[in-house]
């Protein structure tokens, strides 16, 4: 997938993975770049996000950023900022530039094993002469236990246009899972502007994403602003909404050792907040997400799980649906379940509720819940 222009990109192989797969990444402009960062608010961070966000505070541009998968370089101490300043330092070599503060830095993998940073800027001349216009060599490297990657793209009318890679699969619960994101526009865009949207935008995305309840120390979502084609600022906000909405959902798809994506619809919220929140509560139960997997229509799950939500509804009046049957509204539902289960047992499993209390919406992506995800996880580091 072609990056939009004032971007090159590149991805290759440091040696961090036992795999042999490429886990070093490069993005890089020959001119600054506009860019927003929202980040993890767990209060377990890694070096990367805080420097990133000691940076963000500056309201400088940059040039770069260089990311590792494989390793989260998190709770390793002091050495640990070190490390991360160093892989900066490395990159800001590679790349000719003159400040190191240029690079932004990101790192995903396991918790608490010392950075390999060697390796790293060994690897660090290839990546540089290997930087194109091509996203998917990037979106490869920053894989950990996701099955494919993830990119997606866009073209506003006036020819701007937006690529967004992500990486995710396991610990996925972004409060802003292992949850990176890295999209870039060539669209002309204030830095104040962009940072006053994207946390909108992320609040209608990525936080709206869950496959395990867990948040990681690493997360980061980041946009770049090349500022290089005109774009109408309304036009740009929804487009790039929708860039992240689709990482999300693929992120869900990818969740480790799913079979289904679940998308939750609520409607009829008194405001987005609570349609969200809705939404969310409903994708993460792991009742919910174990009877999604079963091909079970336990409307009950749901029930229970919109109802510790805190959105306002009147029993009364809800009602859910599933795979646009619809199991409840006030009360039990005269439905087939068998039919309801064959329904279910598709790679894609929607769940609508009608919260009838206002008129606000919100949708969360999810997946269910597999015996799988207890394997990966139990063998995760040995």
């Amino acid at each position: 997938m072609r990056v939009p222009q004032g971007f090159e990109v590149s991805g290759v192989t440091a040696g961090i993975k036992e795999s042999g797969r490429s886990d070093l990444g490069l993005i890089y402009s020959p001119r600054p770049l506009a860019w927003a960062l929202v980040s993890t608010n767990n209060v377990v961070k890694a070096p990367c996000v805080a420097r990133n966000r000691a940076r963000y505070s500056g309201n400088s541009p940059v040039r770069a950023l260089v990311v590792n998968s494989g390793n989260a370089n998190c709770a390793t101490g002091e050495k640990g900022t070190w490390d991360n300043e160093d892989l900066a330092g490395a990159a800001a070599a590679a790349l000719a530039l003159d400040r190191v503060q240029d690079v932004l830095t990101a790192s995903t993998g396991v918790i608490g094993q010392r950075l390999p940073v060697d390796r790293l800027a060994a690897a660090m001349p290839e990546a540089t002469r290997q930087l194109s216009d091509e996203s998917s060599a990037l979106a490869e490297a920053i894989m950990t236990t996701d099955t494919v990657s993830k990119e997606v793209a866009a073209t506003l009318s006036g020819g701007a246009r937006i690529v967004g890679v992500a990486k995710g699969s396991g610990m996925i619960h972004p409060d802003m899972a292992t949850l990176l994101a890295f999209v870039m526009t060539d669209a002309k865009i204030p830095q104040e502007e962009l940072r006053e949207l994207w946390p909108r935008v992320i609040d209608r995305s990525f936080n709206q994403l869950t496959v395990d309840g867990d948040t990681s120390t690493n997360d980061m979502a980041i946009v770049f602003a090349s500022r290089r084609v005109d774009a109408d600022r309304e036009e740009f906000e929804l487009a790039l909404t929708d860039v992240c909405v689709r990482l999300a959902k693929k992120v869900a798809r990818d969740g480790e050792g799913a079979t289904k994506l679940m998308t939750v619809s609520v409607t009829g919220a008194r405001d987005e907040q609570e349609a969200r929140t809705a939404a969310k509560t409903v994708a993460g139960s792991a009742l919910v997400k174990s009877a999604v997997h079963g091909a079970d229509p336990n409307w009950g799950r749901i029930l229970a799980a919109l109802g510790r939500s805190q959105a306002v509804f009147d029993l009364a009046r809800v009602s859910i649906s599933m795979q646009g049957v619809l199991l409840y509204q006030g009360d039990p539902q005269g439905f087939d379940p068998n039919y309801v289960s064959r329904l279910l047992g598709a790679n894609e499993v929607e769940i609508a509720v009608d919260l009838a209390a206002g008129e606000a919406t919100g949708e969360a992506w999810g997946c269910d819940l597999s015996a799988e995800y207890v394997r990966i996880n139990a063998d995760y580091t040995t």
